[in-house]
């Protein structure tokens, strides 16, 4: 099958292992705007190492520069998209469609690929990344079959295939951002998703780890994702081990008939396993979809825990050796670990903990033969080398059409002449490149050359051959073009309700319980505008398309609401959804005629006063939400569910947050809120007030522009990143 196996690289060791374990294509970021801060990363010399490293072997090197960019930021991400460009990377990721709208404008030589961060769902959030310059985009990893067959006729596209899964859909959680003030936006997510929490619900009082999702493992389902045209499978895990992506690399790589499946995927579950694996939404939710009673790597199940002499003992067939590690489970749930102690026959000794018991289930999570034999692995690539050392002529080194020539030539030997096998040892050694030498053709005759030139002849050959298969560039800095920022104080109201009738606001955002059900509302109280979610689908569009013209115009919380507001000849509001974090984006969305548009919530007041153009809108009070989420927590218990249009998520700490549910395309969708009420005001731009999850109605509007008169009206208030800059 036509496609490429696209590999993680946290650090610069990973990035060798998924080459030399078969990876067509890595990505890796850079040591800023990289969405994995918590990664090893790369400096320039590190990436123009791989760059060279990877083309040798006709590999690829994707940069991803994947973060929300402000103001202040701007010309030092363009310097670097230059830099990492120059460096040899094949293409840039980005979040922002925006700002690749613009850098694709001002060095059009450069390769983007749209960031699963940036939503894209479906054939709009497709065209526009494709009208906007990018050659591929990473699909939203909840994006349907039906979908994807749709985008990847439209531009080339990437899925992931393994690994860890975000619980929030892409690109909208601002759980860790608002709890914790580290923004995965920005690159520093603290995981709040992967804590206990418990439900006001019927089954699911009990703390667990409710938001907590398997990893991703499509198996043999990749084949299908590539059936329905996707072209890169990508593997998550730039925080992982290398023998993890290793091991990810050669399952998929046996998966299309390139190695023993049975045997990798027994190596993949022992280098990381977050407990059952779920073949995720593409092919809907599964029953492993949820990982509620594991969160951390269980590995791979070898036997039960018994006593033998009254030593804690695994019969197994395992080959247990010194190093191994091992973790205890009872009814799925992680009572303890072990290491390796002795091996016996037909099984192994182990040091456990105290709170272990006859019958616990024995699981490998380190092996160390698995992971030497993985880290082995090693690639190059054939050449066949042509050598010419004769004594009165100048030294030739060929390969391909690379011919390099010596500055001086060669002299004639007074004892023992340079030999054909000599010269075979020395051009035999790559250094650090993955090259396998043969040789076409050494001639040498009565030659003497001393070794540390004839070193130096080899190393320059080389040196000119490694260049050969990179692509030289040298883009020159360019002006960036910034728009003329016309700034003006905004004065309108927007309110985001859930009820119509009884809200005044200059614009009323809609955001039903039930598309479905929509019901009548009369205009007088301001222009109202229906509420789209950031993951929506052709389905979605189907059942609602004829609601849609009953609205003034449409606030959608993803780019894709851009073409389809096109569609209907509808306004659009953009919404905080679009995360417009700087002036290039604002000046793209402004092209496309977008009168009113709210900045991202994680920038501080004065951040969004810096870009009060206009239009400008910034969320002031109200609700905060934290997470959009496609999937059911309750595990699509849909025949014994209360179909409650709001429950409670509480955390170790007590702390509660709001969880709505809504219907949309007959199914149901989830949001989770902050457990605090917002109160800000930045004073120049128009305000944007969420009710989503709020009582307070006419009273918070009135608050919107009184951050004190908030504190009054919310139980508890914050006021976000008002005050508060992001790490």
């Amino acid at each position: 099958m036509n496609c490429e196996i696209l590999a993680p690289a946290g650090g610069e060791q990973s990035a060798y292992v998924a080459l030399n374990s078969g990876a067509d294509a890595v990505y890796l970021g850079l040591s800023q705007f990289s969405a994995r801060q918590g990664a090893e990363n790369f400096d320039l010399p590190a990436l123009f190492r791989v760059c060279s490293y990877a083309h040798v072997l006709g590999a690829k090197v994707y940069v991803a520069l994947n973060t929300l960019v402000k103001e202040e930021e701007i010309a030092a991400f363009f310097s670097l998209a230059r830099e990492a460009w120059n460096a040899g990377a094949d293409a840039l990721i980005l979040q922002d469609v925006f700002l690749g709208k613009q850098l694709k404008r001002t060095y059009p030589e450069i390769c983007l690929h749209l960031s699963t961060q940036g939503g894209c769902c479906n054939e709009y959030g497709a065209r526009l990344a494709k009208e906007y310059g990018f050659s591929r985009v990473v699909l939203a990893r909840e994006t349907p079959m039906e979908e994807i067959r749709r985008i990847a006729s439209i531009i080339e596209t990437e899925g992931f295939v393994q690994g860890a899964l975000c619980s929030s859909f892409s690109g909208q959680c601002y759980f860790s951002s608002f709890v914790g003030n580290n923004s995965g936006n920005r690159g520093r997510c603290k995981q709040p998703c992967r804590k206990k929490y418990s439900i006001d619900r019927s089954g699911y009082e009990e703390e667990a780890y409710a938001l907590s999702l398997s990893d991703l493992c499509m198996e043999k389902s990749a084949r299908t994702l590539v059936e329905a045209g996707v072209y890169s499978l990508k593997i998550e895990g730039r925080m992982r081990r290398p023998e993890y992506v290793a091991a990810a690399v050669s399952y998929y790589r046996a998966i299309f008939g390139d190695g023993s499946v049975k045997r990798a995927f027994s190596d993949l579950s022992r280098a990381y396993n977050r407990g059952d694996y779920t073949h995720g939404l593409a092919f809907g939710q599964d029953k492993t979809f949820l990982s509620r009673n594991v969160q951390g790597h269980v590995g791979e199940r070898v036997g039960t825990l018994s006593l033998r002499g009254g030593k804690w003992f695994c019969e197994s067939d395992y080959p247990a050796c010194e190093g191994d590690g091992f973790k205890l489970l009872r009814s799925g749930k992680e009572v303890g670990g072990g290491r390796f102690r002795a091996a016996e026959k037909q099984g192994f000794y182990l040091n456990v903990g105290r709170d272990v018991r006859i019958g616990d289930e024995v699981r490998v999570t380190t092996d160390v033969s698995s992971s030497q034999r993985l880290l082995s692995a090693k690639r190059t690539r054939e050449i066949a080398v042509r050598v010419r050392i004769v004594a009165g002529e100048y030294p030739v080194a060929e390969c391909g059409d690379v011919r390099v020539v010596g500055d001086l030539p060669v002299q004639e030997a007074k004892s023992a002449p340079l030999t054909e096998a000599q010269i075979k040892e020395n051009f035999s050694k790559t250094d650090t490149m993955p090259l396998s030498v043969t040789f076409d053709c050494v001639q040498t005759e009565n030659a003497f050359m001393p070794k540390s030139a004839l070193n130096a002849f080899r190393r320059d050959f080389y040196g000119q051959l490694l260049r050969s298969f990179s692509e030289t560039r040298s883009l020159e800095e360019r002006a960036i073009p910034f728009p003329p920022l016309m700034r003006k104080k905004g004065d309108l109201t927007a309110v985001i309700t859930t009820e119509l009738g009884e809200i005044k606001a200059d614009v009323i955002i809609y955001k039903p319980a039930d598309y479905s059900a929509i019901p009548p509302f009369e205009r007088g109280h301001g222009a109202v505008y229906l509420y789209l979610p950031p993951f929506f689908t052709s389905s979605d569009e189907e059942k609602i398309c004829d609601q849609i013209d009953r609205f003034d115009g449409i606030y959608g919380e993803g780019s894709y609401a851009i073409l389809l507001a096109r569609k209907y000849r509808k306004p659009l509001f953009a919404g905080t959804g679009l995360n417009l974090s700087n002036s290039l984006a604002v000046q793209a969305l402004k092209e496309e005629g977008v009168a009113m548009f709210a900045l991202s919530k994680e920038l501080t007041d004065e951040e969004q006063s810096a870009l009060a153009l206009e239009g400008a809108f910034a969320l002031s009070a109200g609700s905060i939400k934290l997470m959009d989420l496609v999937y059911c927590p309750f595990e699509r218990t849909c025949k014994e569910c209360d179909r409650r249009e709001r429950y409670t998520l509480t955390d170790e700490g007590g702390r509660a947050f709001p969880l709505r549910r809504y219907c949309i395309g007959g199914a149901c969708r989830f949001e989770v809120y902050n457990c605090t009420s917002l109160a800000t005001f930045n004073g120049a731009t128009s305000v944007l007030v969420d009710l989503s999850v709020e009582e307070a109605g006419q009273a918070a509007v009135s608050s919107a522009r009184s951050p004190e008169r908030g504190k009054e009206i919310f139980q508890t208030v914050t006021s976000g990143h008002g005050n508060k800059s992001l790490l």
